[in-house]
């Protein structure tokens, strides 16, 4: 059973930074690109990083400079440094897994965590 569990949501103030992690079992990490998305109230989800099994790193333009995304093959773990963090990225951060095999697409995604912006 596939299983992606994030942590280091919380509240912070403008200007300042948040470490998420995302443990990631059942699967063959290594094979899955890794991605963060986030949600806000009344928002669709949207793409905030991606990481290919390759390191190949792919940013929204909200937050390109400011996040970085990166992969711990060995622990199976994904993570997301975020700095300069701005109001308008309070949100639901979620952990997704992805792969194309044989032309089907699989996505696996964790609970979410809530990161708040506010002074």
């Amino acid at each position: 059973q596939v299983q992606l569990v994030e942590s280091g949501g919380g509240l912070v103030q403008p200007g300042g930074s948040l470490r998420l992690s995302c443990a990631a079992s059942g699967l063959f990490f290594s094979f899955y690109t890794m991605g963060w998305y986030r949600q806000a109230p009344g928002k669709q989800r949207e793409l905030v990083a991606a990481i290919t099994y390759g390191d190949t790193t792919n940013y929204s333009d909200y937050v390109k400079g400011r996040f970085t995304i990166s992969r711990d093959n060995v622990k199976n773990t994904v993570y997301l440094q975020m700095n300069s963090l701005k109001p308008e990225d309070t949100a639901v951060y979620y952990c997704n897994a992805n792969k194309v095999e044989a032309g089907k697409r699989y996505d696996y995604w964790g609970q979410g965590t809530q990161v708040t912006v506010s002074s």
